[in-house]
Parts: C-alpha cells; sequence; structure tokens
C-alpha cells in the first residue's frame, strides 16, 4: 500500500511541475491579449482629444478611428464571441495528456513490465548474493580486488569477462596483473597482445608483437599467436610472407576450427587460395544433412548423435591411420565430451602414426598440452 501512495504522490508532484509552464504560458496569452485591447482603447481616447484640440482633421480622424476599431475588435473577438483561442486549445490538450494521458500510460506500462509485489532488494544483499546477475557479480569481484590487488584469480576471472563486455582497459590492466603476479605464459601473453590489438583498432603494435614473440617460443602451435604474426607481416605489406603464414596455420587447424573462415579471407586478400574447402572434405567431418539433423534434435539425442559421429571417426581412423586432421579432430572430441581416457588412447595412436620427433607430432603434443592432457606417453 505505501508504494502505490509513493506512486500517487511522485506522479501528482511530477504533474504538478509539467504543468505549471502550461498554465503559466495560458495566463500570460490571455494578459497579452487584454493588454492589447486596452492600448487600442487608449489610442480611441487620444484620438477624441485631438479631434477636439483641433490637432486633424474629422475625415483624418474617422479614417484612424476605423483602423483603431478593426485591430481592437481582431483582439477582442475571440472572447467576445465566446470562441476557443487556438493557443488556448493547445494548452488544453496538453494539460489533459500530462493529467490523464500520461500517468495511465505509465501505471499500464509498470503493470506489464514490473513487479509490484517484488521485496526491495539493498545493493549489498544483491552483492551477498548476485545469483546470475553478471554486472553484481563483477561488482562483488572488483569490491574484493580493491581490498586485495595480488588476488591473481579474481584478474583471471575478470580479464576475458572485460574483453567480451568491451572494456578494453580493464582487460589490459587485468591481463597485465595476471602476468605480474602468475608470470608470463603462452596464453597471457597472447591474450594481453590481443587486447592490444583491439586497443589500437586492429593494428599489431610493436608492443603487441612482442608478447606475440614471447608468447611463440613458449607455445610455437598456438593458432592465436600464429594469426596476429602473420596480421603484423600483411600490416608491414609483406605480402608473401604473410600468404605463407596464414596457410601454414590453415593446414595445422582442426578442420572444425572457427577462426578457419577468418584466415581464409587473409589468404585470398595476400594473393593465395581459400584452404577451408580441402579440409572440409576430410574423413569424420559431418555433412550438411548431420548437421541440419542434429539442430532439429533435443539435448540427450544430439549428445548421442555426437557420440556416435566420434565413433564413426574414430573407426575410420583406425582403418587409415594417415589422416592428421582427423587425430587432431578426435582426440579433442573426446576432450569436449569429457572422455580422457579415450582422448589418451587416440593421442598414442595418433603418435603411432606420426611420430612426436615429426612435425605433424609436435602439433598433436601441443594440442594434448593445450587440452591439459598429459603429454608423457608411450607410442605405441
Amino acid at each position: 500500500m505505501l508504494f502505490w501512495i509513493l506512486v500517487a504522490v511522485i506522479t501528482a508532484v511530477v504533474g504538478i511541475v509539467l504543468l505549471y509552464p502550461l498554465l503559466r504560458g495560458a495566463k500570460e496569452v490571455e494578459d497579452c491579449r487584454s493588454g492589447e485591447a486596452e492600448v487600442y482603447r487608449d489610442q480611441l481616447r487620444e484620438l477624441d482629444r485631438d479631434l477636439d484640440g483641433g490637432l486633424i482633421s474629422k475625415e483624418e480622424a474617422g479614417y484612424a478611428r476605423a483602423e483603431i476599431g478593426r485591430r481592437l475588435i481582431a483582439v477582442s473577438k475571440p472572447d467576445a464571441a465566446g470562441a476557443k483561442s487556438p493557443v488556448r486549445g493547445s494548452y488544453r490538450l496538453s494539460q489533459a495528456f500530462i493529467i490523464v494521458l500520461l500517468p495511465a500510460i505509465g501505471l499500464c506500462l509498470y503493470l506489464i513490465n514490473g513487479d509490484p509485489g517484488l521485496p526491495a532488494q539493498p545493493l549489498e544483499a544483491r552483492l551477498e548474493k548476485p545469483g546470475d546477475d553478471l554486472a553484481i557479480s563483477i561488482v562483488k569481484i572488483e569490491q574484493h580486488l580493491a581490498r586485495n590487488p595480488d588476488d591473481a584469480k579474481g584478474w583471471e576471472v575478470l580479464a576475458p569477462i572485460y574483453v567480451k563486455t568491451n572494456r578494453i582497459g580493464d582487460a589490459e590492466l587485468a591481463y597485465r596483473n595476471l602476468l605480474r603476479l602468475q608470470g608470463p605464459n603462452a596464453a597471457r601473453l597472447g591474450a594481453l597482445a590481443e587486447v592490444l590489438v583491439v586497443k589500437a583498432n586492429g593494428v599489431v603494435t610493436a608492443e603487441a608483437r612482442d608478447l606475440l614473440q614471447q608468447s611463440l617460443a613458449l607455445d610455437a602451435a598456438n593458432p592465436r599467436t600464429l594469426f596476429y604474426l602473420a596480421l603484423a607481416l600483411e600490416q608491414e605489406g609483406k605480402t608473401a610472407d604473410a600468404k605463407t603464414a596464414f596457410e601454414v596455420l590453415a593446414r595445422q587447424s582442426p578442420p572444425n576450427a572457427p577462426w578457419l573462415a577468418a584466415v581464409d579471407e587473409h589468404i585470398v586478400k595476400n594473393g593465395g587460395k581459400p584452404v577451408v574447402s580441402e579440409n572440409s572434405n576430410t574423413p569424420g567431418n559431418p555433412t550438411a544433412e548431420e548437421v541440419a539433423a542434429a539442430n532439429s534434435m533435443t539435448g540427450g539425442d544430439r549428445q548421442q548423435m555426437i557420440r556416435g559421429m566420434v565413433d564413426s571417426l574414430d573407426a575410420k581412423l583406425r582403418q587409415d591411420p594417415n589422416n592428421f586432421e582427423g587425430w587432431m579432430r578426435l582426440i579433442r572430441s573426446y576432450v569436449v565430451l569429457n572422455d580422457k581416457d579415450r582422448a589418451m588412447d587416440a593421442l598414442k595412436r595418433g603418435l603411432t602414426a606420426f611420430p612426436a620427433n615429426g612435425g605433424e607430432g609436435q602439433q598433436l603434443l601441443a594440442l594434448a598440452k593445450e587440452l591439459g592432457l598429459p603429454t608423457e606417453v608411450t607410442q605405441q
């Protein structure tokens, strides 16, 4: 009940504030018309005095009296005839809108979108139990970091959130704090470099390139690092080197990697031919019909279908193990399915086909490291 009383009082106050200029304007218009009529009456009295004093002739007085009378009638006519002034009519419409329609529209919108029965939620209580409110969760973590700036875990949580919410300056600060507290690794260096590129509107700056080179020294197969280093070559005008770098990245990426389309665009831009069409025919990739069927399934059926596709790829690789992209995809798929035992088995069999001392074997081990799999495996 108190809520609705407050709503009524606030609505009344807002209505008065909005109505006051209109009421004042209407009064000013009426005063203005009354003042004009009084001026014309004074002119008629002055004209009679001039005529009595012999300052003007009767003919001139007649012309002047006719003109002044016409103006006086024009000013007084709306009031005398009881007609409504257009200005006054517009004021009345505005007043009706403010008094009746505006509160009614606001009330309807609130009843549709609001919740009058929702209990009060002070900020402190929401910070204690943020639930699914991302903004409140961010504020809570930021308050914690203000008190504990050396909490690396907090910066690790906030950094990617800042990137997704386009708070690039905050993301840069978070990644720099992570490097300060936890030291450099390929992922942190690459992430900070990417933030610097975004901050520079897509330009790979000298600092970003230096970070990428450090990241590359720690992980030679990191696709993000390879992409931005290739982009740096493109921006320097080294077309041939950039095309080669993008082609290498495309060929060593999994067939379903989300960055392949962008890589292909840069290959074409630098005078090469796209390679996605080559990877799209890799055995074990889903067909267009399979993708359409998966989109129409329920969660459980879709999971079962994915498991069947992975098992089918596994069977094909047992028959034809010389499919490097297939092994990369199989290992990643088992990790996504949370089946690390089979992922380890696939890694061992992949290293049998592509030994660890070769380029493909090194990429398999780099993928295993990226996915959190042990790399100290024994080749079968």
